[in-house]
């Protein structure tokens, strides 16, 4: 009972001089909860934009190598005079990769126009038109929530058919199933064969938002878009036997660069991109964030530790008159607080 008394008396008066001195033990608290607050909120921040980025990044698929004109990670003076020079994957390409390739589960073309103006009567809107092959449903998935996705016919015979995003649904027929409706693109009217389910707004679409994507066959994307400035990509999915894709790497390098004619010493004309090359140099830079959110963290811990100490020197140095009487009294150090 005695050990309990003493307790309770210890924290009756620590709760005293705390009371006693409420602007110093609020100092106390902010400075504790200052750093504290300041680490949590940084590395919630990093981890919350890491994380909306790689989801932003799903759009390129799994398991895909994109044939590219540019790098997607560019290494420390890269000679970029010699990326202009480079040509574009051709539709020429794509059908000679298709007929020769043994590592490929399937093999895709797109390519893509942002701000072209859709329009049903009055009403329009500015949205990125895509123009895709039959298997790039199967490369990166095209969820269609009505109607259906384009048959390898419309896709051969370069049809006016489209899959619009929810976005362009909404704002060109509003309040109507669009499916089996036409709209316009620069003039040339398309049939709506499928809507494409709804994502909503993200802080990084870097592929751009589905809600506002349109797609269309290639072929008819060739007609109404290509141009010499144009820069189409090949995207291939990988065999699951193929582990790393290292044999279909090797496998389109091979190709291409017979298909191109360059000789042995000549550096490749392409490049082979993979998310798991822009993935890796995401973590790196947020890998430098986590540092610097610890640095900031640090330091806030670092100043309210300094603000502490001396609150602390000052509540001891005006109690030593109070706890020399305790300890002549016979008081531990563990009754006074």
């Amino acid at each position: 009972m005695l050990a309990l008394r003493l307790t309770y008396e210890s924290f009756r008066f620590a709760w005293q001089a705390l009371r006693s001195n409420l602007l110093r033990t609020t100092l106390s608290l902010l400075g504790v909860t200052i750093g504290i607050f300041s680490i949590i909120a940084v590395f919630t921040l990093v981890d919350s934009l890491e994380r909306n980025i790689k989801d932003s990044l799903s759009f390129v698929g799994k398991d895909v190598i994109y044939v590219q004109k540019w790098p997607w990670v560019f290494e420390n003076n890269f000679p970029w005079w010699k990326y202009f020079q480079r040509p574009s994957p051709n539709m020429e390409e794509y059908r000679y990769l298709q007929n020769n390739l043994e590592n490929a589960a399937y093999i895709g073309i797109l390519d893509g126009r942002g701000g072209v103006n859709l329009k049903n009567g009055n009403n329009s809107l500015e949205a990125e038109v895509q123009g895709i092959v039959y298997d790039f449903n199967q490369i990166t998935e095209v969820p269609v929530a009505q109607g259906r996705y384009f048959t390898p016919q419309e896709i051969e015979a370069a049809r006016n058919v489209a899959i619009i995003g929810a976005e362009i649904a909404e704002t060109l027929f509003p309040g109507s199933d669009p499916v089996g409706k036409e709209f316009k693109i620069k003039g040339i009217r398309f049939l709506v064969v499928g809507v494409q389910e709804k994502k909503g707004k993200s802080t990084f679409d870097f592929g751009g938002s589905p809600d506002t994507k349109c797609y269309i066959p290639y072929m008819t994307f060739s007609k109404m878009f290509q141009t010499r400035y144009s820069n189409p990509s090949l995207v291939l999915k990988g065999r699951e036997s193929d582990a790393g894709l290292l044999q279909l790497e090797s496998e389109i390098t091979g190709l291409l660069r017979t298909r191109r004619g360059l000789r042995p010493s000549q550096d490749d004309s392409f490049s082979l991109n993979r998310p798991e090359a822009a993935l890796k140099a995401i973590s790196g830079v947020f890998g430098a964030l986590t540092v610097g959110g610890w640095i900031i963290g640090g330091f806030s811990l670092l100043v309210g530790g300094f603000g502490i100490a001396n609150i602390m020197f000052v509540s001891v140095k005006e109690r030593t008159n109070l706890i020399g009487i305790q300890k002549s009294l016979g008081a531990k150090n563990s009754f006074i607080l």
